[in-house]
């Protein structure tokens, strides 16, 4: 009994010194150049205000000489990065929006490490990065959050003036992961907070939320929780999708549904009744 003990509290020391690397998984690799892709874009670098160098990708809008465009901020998920991405991201760029990814501190060629107060600098770094561009409107701004991206989609969400806000795959609280995925230890342990859940009841933006009903990392009950606290204007629910299947399981398209929602958000229309169970 002793020995099972001991045991427990090893592994309680190594979840407590260990959750930096357990949380974020964050692949190497440099930034490519989006014209390999066929995308009229730009490799960027953003400056934090704690003196880190964030790279990533900028693509402007197709838009008239001296007009301003809407943009949307896109926040990735773990274990992902723009490299990774590169196949992926022209096609889901809503049409008439200019897109901003940036790999996180410590993801891609990026230096530092990653932390939840470094998601907020670098978010903070890429509203600034925006608000210096002549062809970008900041007040048709939108964010994009996909599961570990929910966190600085939702801080921005809170601290800018933010046009729209789109999650996919989100989750509640770091805390509340970790009663899913460690629940033999005390969840007073985990040492990050990531509160989505509070987050998500002081936003005003336009909310729009995609869920696996099967998704096994990050239940489909934290997205109706996010739904129901944020107010959704849509829960889409996708039958039979776990986290990271989404994309391809979605109906209709992933691509469509999101500029579906972000299109009639810019033009002030309804965007319809709540789908799903917010």
């Amino acid at each position: 009994m002793a020995f099972a003990a001991a045991i427990y509290v090893v592994l309680a020391a190594v979840l407590w010194l260990s959750q930096a690397r357990m949380i974020f998984f964050a692949p190497r690799g440099a930034v490519p150049d989006p014209r390999a892709f066929g995308l009229a874009g730009e490799r960027v670098a953003v400056e934090t205000a704690d003196g880190l160098t964030l790279y990533g990708w900028y693509l402007p809008a197709e838009r008239e000489r001296g007009s301003v465009a809407p943009a949307l901020i896109w926040f990735y998920g773990n274990a992902e990065n723009v490299a990774l991405l590169a196949p992926l991201l022209g096609s889901l760029r809503p049409p008439g929006y200019a897109m901003l990814v940036l790999d996180y501190r410590g993801y891609g060629q990026n230096p530092g490490k990653p932390s939840e107060a470094g998601l907020y600098q670098d978010a903070d770094a890429a509203w600034a990065w925006l608000e210096q561009r002549p062809d970008v409107d900041l007040g048709r701004v939108a964010v994009y959050g996909r599961s570990l991206g929910s966190v600085p989609a939702l801080y921005l969400a809170t601290t800018k003036p933010v046009a729209a806000v789109i999650l996919d795959s989100p989750f509640t609280t770091a805390r509340a992961m970790a009663r899913v995925h460690y629940r033999l230890f005390p969840s007073f342990l985990v040492r990050f907070a990531m509160d989505n859940l509070s987050r998500s009841k002081r936003i005003t933006a336009p909310l729009f939320i995609i869920h696996g009903t099967h998704d096994r990392i990050a239940p489909i009950r934290m997205g109706r929780a996010l739904a129901r606290g944020g107010r959704a204007l849509v829960l889409h629910e996708v039958q039979g999708a776990g986290h990271n299947d989404v994309y391809q399981m979605i109906r209709p398209p992933y691509a469509q549904v999101i500029r579906q929602f972000l299109v009639t958000v810019r033009d002030g229309g309804a965007v319809g009744p709540p789908r799903g169970t917010p």
